[in-house]
């Protein structure tokens, strides 16, 4: 499981890494907020976010965060008694929060408990699969090759399933901020509508698509 850190306290920051890679986790570590912010996007099963750190706080993260990934855990680690910055935290979808000083150990319990994800594979259709960690359609047992904006846009998806994806959400992640035109979305979508099952993206008129786990299986991880 690959959890990103960000902490700025650069002896924490190195203490949390050892003990959690002593457990096993792959893990990424910041002290800047705009460096972690930057890197939200590399398949993270878990997140563990100072709020009081330099360029760009833990809660503005938070908010990204859950822009894009509604599902994935969020702990918040912070040295803050505000009880209004602490409920900000809750109210955009922090899953826990834990007061420094701690025992690693309450961290490593909180982590345990919220983040280990025992299934990376969604099931999308009779006969095709998707590696959330790897980023990897299979059909029939073979790899599906998917272009980066293929990946990003099926990532997307998933994250968002039976839920409307608007064009502005798609041309902020997929395009990562980039001008892009309607027409090059519909493209992009259609390329990928052909590598998939029939009837999992329905269009929503003049709004964007969105991505039916019923119309694929009725496992698909929402």
């Amino acid at each position: 499981m690959k959890i990103l850190l960000l902490e700025d306290n650069k002896r924490l920051n190195s203490t949390i890494e050892r003990r959690l890679k002593l457990e096993g986790y792959e893990v990424d570590t910041f002290v800047d907020g705009e460096k972690a912010n930057d890197a939200i996007g590399g398949g993270y099963s878990c997140f563990v976010l100072d709020i009081n750190v330099p360029s760009l706080n833990g809660v503005e993260i938070l908010k990204n965060i859950r822009e894009y990934f509604p599902n994935v855990p969020i702990i918040i680690i912070s040295s803050t008694v505000e009880l209004e910055i602490i409920k900000d935290a809750y109210a955009l979808g922090c899953d826990d929060y834990l007061k420094k000083p701690f025992y690693i150990d309450e961290l490593i319990i909180k982590i345990k408990k919220l983040c280990n994800v025992e299934k990376n594979i969604v099931k999308i259709g009779e006969n095709y699969l998707f590696d959330t960690k790897e980023n990897t359609l299979y059909a029939d047992g073979k790899i599906v090759e998917l272009s980066k904006k293929e990946e990003l846009l099926l990532e997307l998806f998933i994250n968002y399933a039976d839920k409307l994806v608007t064009y502005e959400r798609i041309q902020s992640f997929v395009w990562e901020g980039s001008l892009t035109t309607v027409d090059s979305i519909r493209t992009l979508v259609k390329r990928l509508r052909k590598k998939l099952p029939e009837g999992c993206i329905k269009t929503e008129i003049n709004k964007g698509y969105r991505f039916l786990s019923y119309g694929c299986h009725e496992d698909l991880l929402k």
